[in-house]
């Protein structure tokens, strides 16, 4: 693809987000949030048309979902001013977790789907990284996390997305240093409810941890209710108890101080 193409690929992704009708969710209902945990949440663009969210664990560094920045593909962080007009950020250095496994994730099935991407430059100011952890062991069923992202209030309608919210899930089904599968409180997945949808992938999963939000993890999938296809029912979360280290040691050797 010649940069002109590439370039055109991108302000054609961002365009889309412009024209966001207000909304509150995730997908489902969730409050949006500005604040506080959304201002360590950034959109990831790739020249092949697909968007992620991303979170800032320093100021020239994002973690993402391994699978939201395949290899083939050029990739640029989106940053809005006060007037919403995006401002393109160079990626200069792109790493995804040695043991990841696509097909296993499209399966729902647990890998290291954790990335990093180095900026060029740092973001703006007033920008706030993330706090990296992982969560509590023993995970619990019922344990409540926060995630948060950019994606869809409504599947198949891009133009409901690329505003920061976040949603209260709860866990289910057998949490582990793996896997840990979220639902709505309100709902247990079983019909539509709060969840992760199309463009949350590589979003933070917190956790409140002596008062404070902790990045325990990212988005990795979703379903619908019952787990058929879609959003709304089921999020899947890769969290961070087996890859801090590699996440920490990567980001250390570009310099990131974390």
């Amino acid at each position: 693809m010649s940069a002109l193409r590439s370039c055109s690929s991108f302000f054609a992704v961002v365009a889309s987000l412009l024209l966001v009708s207000p909304a509150s969710a995730i997908v489902g209902g969730g409050a949006p949030s500005a604040d506080g945990v959304g201002r360590s949440v950034v959109t990831i663009v790739g020249s092949r048309g697909n968007f992620c969210s991303g979170t800032m664990i320093a100021p020239a560094i994002v973690l993402t979902a391994a699978h939201c920045v395949q290899s083939g593909a050029t990739y640029k962080i989106v940053e809005y001013d006060a007037q919403r007009t995006p401002q393109l950020r160079d990626v200069a250095q792109v790493a995804t977790h040695p043991q990841f496994n696509l097909q296993t994730m499209l399966a729902h099935r647990a890998t290291a789907d954790v990335a990093l991407l180095r900026l060029a430059n740092p973001v703006a100011a007033g920008r706030q990284p993330a706090q990296l952890g992982t969560p509590r062991i023993p995970i619990a069923v019922g344990g409540r996390f926060t995630v948060a992202g950019i994606g869809v209030t409504v599947r198949g309608d891009g133009k409901s997305g690329g505003i920061v919210r976040a949603a209260s899930l709860v866990t289910t089904g057998q949490p582990g240093t793996l896997q840990i599968r979220l639902v709505d409180p309100l709902t247990g997945g079983k019909r539509d409810g709060l969840g992760a949808c199309t463009g949350d992938s590589g979003g933070p999963v917190f956790e409140d941890q002596q008062g404070r939000s902790v990045l325990i993890g990212v988005v990795s999938w979703s379903t619908g209710p019952n787990g058929t296809a879609g959003c709304g029912g089921m999020t899947g979360v890769t969290p961070f108890s087996l890859y801090r280290d590699w996440i920490v040691q990567t980001a250390r050797g570009w310099g990131g101080r974390l």
